[in-house]
């Protein structure tokens, strides 16, 4: 630096340093040691930093009312949270499957305050591809429901070792794949509902796109387990058997008669029935609305609603158009067993959430409102009522 500009430099400095000295000596008259050089230039330092700190933390007049507010999440499940519950993350060591000799399932477990004297009711809620619990559990609100209505909330957590985007095998029926993801959540469901003391007999399934398609495997693998399940953005179930299949299945649907797709998987004359919940939105360009079309048809299926030919047996159909879509409940003897929402202007998203989270829009009806008014009239009679009915 040239002698010039150093005398300038410190010539200003001196002056800075003087005026905060004379407004200390106002402020509190006591003498005032002169700084050395290396001091002054800290409390310069300080000084600029603190004032440029204070002038981003207050805005100006004219611009504070422009400006938008900052949008804060209702649903985060940490400390500074709305929901009033117990959020809590731990890992489930699942039975050993074909080549995972040691399989650990990570899981998240909400717990709202408990107000009644009867256990409560388990949601299990399937995250889709590129999630995890944290995101499905703000984007989706639903901690917030289990307060207000008083049920348990388990978000098992599929793992990067297992999959590099979180994305669930739900296209793999094997123990290596899906099947085998499958299991080691009735596993974990099964362990949560024996140390929280849960209802066995209303144990609800969701799950959202990939998380859907899982979520569909295991209520038709696992009937018994649960009362009802949800699918929002899923796609069909029995067609896809590969990465490659399953992404066609997505884009298009099924090209098999989906009806004959449960009819190979299993014999409909034993399946207990498993009341369905299906959301779509209308635009989804990731998983095409044909699919929740085809869901719906191998559910009431299902739930002895149409024959192999498609044809109704039972019951009856009730559309209905509202200024967010259309929705449709399949009633059989007084029961609603299905029920579908196409979701107008709704695309790869969960219609009603939290739209600053990814997959999340705030179009549509709350999906996580809908799905519970639909799940707490189900009820799976556990083996032992199941016994007492039948003596």
């Amino acid at each position: 630096m040239s002698k010039s500009l150093t005398k300038l430099w410190l010539r200003g400095l001196r002056r800075l340093v003087a005026g905060q000295a004379e407004a200390i000596r106002a402020a509190k008259p006591r003498p005032v040691a002169k700084p050395t050089r290396a001091k002054a230039a800290k409390t310069v330092k300080s000084t600029l930093k603190s004032g440029a700190a204070k002038k981003a933390a207050t805005p100006s007049r004219a611009g504070a009312s422009a400006r938008p507010a900052v949008r804060e999440s209702r649903v985060r499940p940490r400390a500074s949270a709305w929901a009033r519950g117990k959020w809590e993350r731990s890992y489930h060591s699942a039975p050993p499957t074909a080549g995972r000799f040691v399989n650990h399932l990570s899981y998240a477990l909400y717990l709202p305050p408990k107000t009644a004297l009867e256990p409560m009711p388990l949601v299990v809620m399937l995250h889709g591809c590129k999630q995890n619990a944290d995101e499905f559990a703000q984007g989706t609100r639903i901690n917030l429901l289990a307060d207000k209505y008083g049920f348990a909330v388990l978000f098992p957590e599929q793992s990067k070792h297992e999959h590099a985007h979180r994305c669930w095998h739900w296209y793999d029926d094997s123990a290596g794949g899906g099947g085998g993801e499958a299991a080691s959540i009735v596993s974990l469901v099964k362990a949560v509902i024996d140390e929280h003391d849960l209802d066995a007999e209303r144990v609800y399934l969701a799950g959202m796109s990939a998380g859907a398609g899982l979520a569909a495997l295991l209520a038709i693998r696992y009937p018994r387990l649960f009362a009802a399940v949800g699918l929002h953005s899923g796609p069909v179930f029995g067609e896809a058997h590969s990465a490659i299949g399953a992404m066609d299945v997505m884009r298009r649907g099924s090209r098999t008669d989906p009806i004959s797709l449960i009819d190979a998987a299993l014999d409909v004359r034993d399946y207990p029935g498993m009341p369905a919940i299906i959301v779509h939105g209308e635009l989804d360009s990731v998983v095409s609305a044909s699919n929740a079309e085809q869901l719906a048809k191998q559910f009431l299926r299902l739930n002895g609603f149409v024959d192999a030919a498609g044809n109704r047996r039972a019951g009856e159909a009730r559309e209905e158009a509202h200024p967010d879509g259309v929705v449709t409940d399949y009633i059989k003897n007084g029961r609603r067993v299905v029920k579908t929402s196409i979701v107008r202007g709704l695309g790869h998203s969960w219609a009603g959430g939290d739209d600053t989270v990814a997959f999340h829009s705030s179009k549509g009806p709350d999906s996580g409102a809908v799905m519970w008014d639909f799940f707490k009239y189900q009820r799976r009679p556990s083996e032992a009522a199941r016994d007492a009915a039948v003596a």
